[in-house]
Formats: structure tokens, sequence, C-alpha cells
């Protein structure tokens, strides 16, 4: 068989398909997601996941021949994919991202700017609250929240007797949970790029943009991770396994060690000690300003704006925010033009980890459509009369499992999205529904699983052991997945997003009944 007879089989297969949607691929459809999610559990490498379920999909497409399905992959899809402008423009955009964030993270303004802060704090209250503060404010990075929040407040949180577990909980809280409510970060254009290509793939003229923004609202698990924190912090009501925690950081001498980490110096007069707050209020301000400059004559924030000229404003704001701080680093005395650069440089490569994985994403939601997956799964859930109102919470808990599994919430987010889209549209459920309960699920799992990297890299940077980390949070963020699990039967039925105040409430009930009933036990 040659090429153009696997393309004539794989075009007329599908064509075939839509004017019967009872003859398809059946559960041959099911392979691709399978393989991946599969894999992604056994290698717990998303990039090997979606590369092995994306082969799988065109090796059914091929009828069986391995060379014709590489062949095919990287013709059809890769280059299709990279071709594509949407796409190409997100890449881009990621690309501009990773060069500012590596500066941000590399130029010791967030250090300094936490360390101004810590004359006004001396409180437990005022220590999490600021920690938490912190968290939200380093929200372009949700791998950058540990590593410069962590190391600023450990000393404090020591000194005040708290515990370093509650440290790594408000860190892990305060990292992914943040990045994935905004959209002009590269969790929201990595999430935007995979609601795009459904909505492509439906022929549906909704936006990307707007979609993400109204599902905000029904990202009900990130909302209450965050909203936990000062709740637990001004009720003073911690629970299960962290009050523990908390009563050996109060009873034990901690054997703070004043971890003198040698600040980085260089030689002559530059030094990362010459850090200021400045240098992260100015550059994301520019960020700011530089969107709404170029945007503004468009209607934005009140009108739509058009998805490419969204992206070009926001790359040209990481570009000017990422120029004003080599500005201010070289002002400041804190490192040489070269290396800072080289940061900047070294940043931009390093979103290949993200870049890689939005091809090989794009590119399986491209083969799911094509083998008929989710009409499969939607005629089979009519078939058993599945109501319509249990999708959203089923999307959430299939949601957590393949990211607890795996540790990867961006992998889950690819894997399920070409599933939740084409669902809600055979539904009528809300798209903001769907998307919400895709990304709840692949937080919460995250959140839980002890081989995410937010999970390690919070209790490295509480200098905290990963298993004392995971037992005193897994209590709080299951408080939180079951409300939240709840909170989507409301909404599928509901189809309103003030499910997420109920589930707050719940949340506020919780913490309060569970608080007595400890203290009666005790």
């Amino acid at each position: 068989m040659n090429i153009y007879a696997c393309y004539i089989c794989k075009y007329s297969i599908k064509i075939y398909m839509q004017e019967d949607m009872v003859m398809n691929y059946g559960w041959l459809s099911l392979l691709p997601p399978i393989v991946a999610v599969v894999m992604a559990i056994r290698s717990r490498n998303v990039i090997l996941s979606l590369f092995c379920g994306g082969f799988v999909g065109t090796m059914i497409f091929c009828m069986g021949n391995p060379f014709l399905a590489v062949k095919s992959m990287i013709g059809d899809y890769f280059f299709v994919q990279l071709m594509d402008s949407y796409n190409a423009g997100v890449i881009v955009l990621v690309i501009f991202i990773g060069g500012f964030i590596k500066l941000m993270e590399k130029s010791g303004g967030a250090q300094a700017f936490s360390k101004f802060v810590y004359r006004f704090v001396n409180t437990k209250l005022k220590a999490q609250m600021c920690a938490w503060a912190g968290g939200i404010l380093i929200f372009f990075s949700d791998l950058g929240t540990p590593l410069l929040v962590g190391p600023v407040f450990r000393p404090l949180f020591d000194k005040l007797k708290i515990s370093r577990e509650k440290l790594a909980w408000i860190l892990d809280s305060t990292s992914s949970p943040v990045a994935i409510l905004v959209p002009f970060i590269g969790w929201g254009v990595y999430i935007m790029g995979l609601i795009q290509e459904q909505f492509k793939v439906l022929g549906v003229t909704e936006s990307d943009y707007t979609t993400f923004v109204e599902a905000i609202p029904f990202q009900i698990y990130a909302i209450l991770a965050i909203l936990m924190i000062p709740l637990i912090a001004f009720t003073g009501k911690d629970f299960s396994q962290m009050r523990k925690a908390e009563k050996r950081a109060e009873e034990e001498e901690c054997a703070r060690e004043e971890s003198e980490e040698a600040a980085e110096k260089e030689s002559g007069p530059y030094s990362i000690q010459n850090a200021r707050p400045s240098m992260v209020l100015i550059p994301i301000i520019t960020v700011f300003v530089t969107l709404f400059v170029t945007l503004a004559p468009l209607g934005f924030p009140f009108q739509k704006v058009d998805g490419n000229e969204f992206r070009v404003a926001l790359t040209m704001g990481y570009f000017f925010g990422a120029l004003i701080l080599m500005l201010l680093i070289r002002v400041y005395k804190v490192q040489m033009f070269k290396k800072t650069f080289k940061i900047y440089v070294d940043g931009m490569k390093g979103m290949t980890d993200v870049a890689v994985p939005l091809v090989l994403a794009w590119s399986l939601g491209n083969m799911i459509d094509g083998l008929g997956t989710a009409d499969f799964i939607i005629n089979a859930m009519k078939t058993i009369h599945f109501a319509p109102a249990l999708i959203p919470a089923f999307i959430f808990l299939f949601g957590t499992f393949v990211s607890f599994s795996t540790g990867s919430s961006w992998g889950t987010f690819a894997i399920m999205m070409p599933l939740a889209i084409p669902m809600a549209h055979a539904f009528s459920i809300p798209y903001a529904i769907a998307v919400g309960a895709v990304l709840s699920g692949g937080l919460f799992g995250d959140h839980c699983s002890p081989i995410s990297d937010t999970t390690i890299l919070s209790s490295t940077g509480a200098q905290c052991n990963l298993v004392e980390h995971v037992k005193t949070q897994l209590p709080y963020a299951v408080v939180n997945g079951v409300i939240a699990f709840l909170a989507y039967l409301l909404a599928g039925v509901t189809k309103s997003p003030y499910a997420v105040v109920l589930a707050v409430a719940a949340l506020l009930c919780v913490v309060f009944v569970w608080n007595k009933k400890e203290s009666v036990g005790r």
C-alpha cells in the first residue's frame, strides 16, 4: 500500500463517518487517548505519552503500516500544526514569556521585594498572609513561586514557629492555582491553544479568550485552594496532619539553620544584592501598559479583540517588559549585560519544554477528531442515557485520575480537552463549564500527586520533607476536591457560575465543623 492509498482510506472513512455516525472507527477510536493516558502513567513523561498516543492514531489511519504512520504523523500533523498561523503565534508568544520569566527569576528583584516587607511582618497571621500575597504576586511563573517565595519566607516562618509544611502548602497553593486563572501567561496561552483547536474542529465561532475568561468562575478547585489559605490563617483552624505539624513547630525548638546562603557575588561592583523591589513592579507594569495601550483602540477590555491582535500585543508587552528589566539590572549593577542577555536567551530556549507538548497535543487532538472518539463516547452515553447534568462532574473525576497518576496537569489538559469540549457541544453544556471541569480536575490531581513538579519544588522551596508535605497538604486538597465535585454536580444542573459561591460557603463550614470535631476529640 502506498502513502496515497493510506490517505484515500483515511479520508473516505472519515467522510463515511460523517454520513452515518454509527459506522465509525468504534472502539479503535478510544485507543490513542487510552495509550496516551497509560503511557503517561507508566513513563510519567508527557512528551513520550502524547507521541505514543499520536502514533497509535496514525497507525489506525494507515492500516497498521508503521513506516507510513511515521510519515503521516510528521507530514500531516506536525508540519501542518506548525504552519498554522494561530499555532505559530502561540509558540512565539510562549518563547517571549520564557525569556521574561527567566530574567525575573534570576534578577533578584523578587527576593528584594519580599525582604522589603520583613519590617512589617511580626505575627503568624502576617507571615502567612505575606507569603500568600507573594505567591499571588509571582503569578507569571508557577515554578518560580516556590523557588522565589520559599527561600525568602522560610527564615521568617522558622522564627515565628510556623511549620515548614505550612509554608510548602502555601507555596503549592499559590503556584499553579494562581497561574491557571491568568489568561495572558504561559498557562493561559497553552490552555487557549487547546480550546481554539477544538473550536476549529467543531466549526464554532466562539473565542478561545472569551471562553477562558468565562471559565474562571468554574475553575472551582483553583479558587478554593487559593481562598483556603487566608481562611486557615485568619481562623487559625488547621486540621488533620497540618495541625500536628503546627503543634510540633510550636513545641519543638526548631533547629533553625540560619541558612546564610551566600549571595551570588560577581567580580567587581556587580552583585545580586544590589537588586531592588522595583525590578519586579516596573517590568510587570510595563507588560500591562503595553497590552492596554496596544489594544485600547480596538475596544479592549470592553469589546472582543481578535485573538491574533491579542497575542501580538501580549508578545510586545513581554518583550518591552524584558527590555526594561534588562535596563534595571544594568542600572542597579546586578549583572553584566552579557550575562543578563544570556539568561534571557536561555529562558527562551527553555520553553521548548512547552512548545513540543503543544505541537504534540494539537496533533493528538486532530487525530482524536479524525477517529471520531468524541462522537463515539457521546453516542455511547446517549445509548445508556447518561444524564448531561453529570458530565461536568464526570470530566472533573476523570481529569483528576489522569493528573494524579501522571503528575502533569498540562498533559491532562491535552488529553481531556479534545474529549470535554465536543461532549459539551453535543449535550448543549456551556463550554465554560466543561473547560473549568477539565482545568480543575487536572489541577486537583496534580496538587495531590507526589510526582508533580510543583509539589516537589514546593517542598524544596520550603526545605520540607516531600512525604511530610504530601501528607499535610492532602487532607486540605481532598476537602477542596470533594467540594468541587459537588459544585460541578450543581453546575451541571443549573449551568450557573454561582456554584462557586456555594462551594466557598461549603469550605467555610467544613473548616469550622472539622476543627470543632477535632477539638472535642482531643
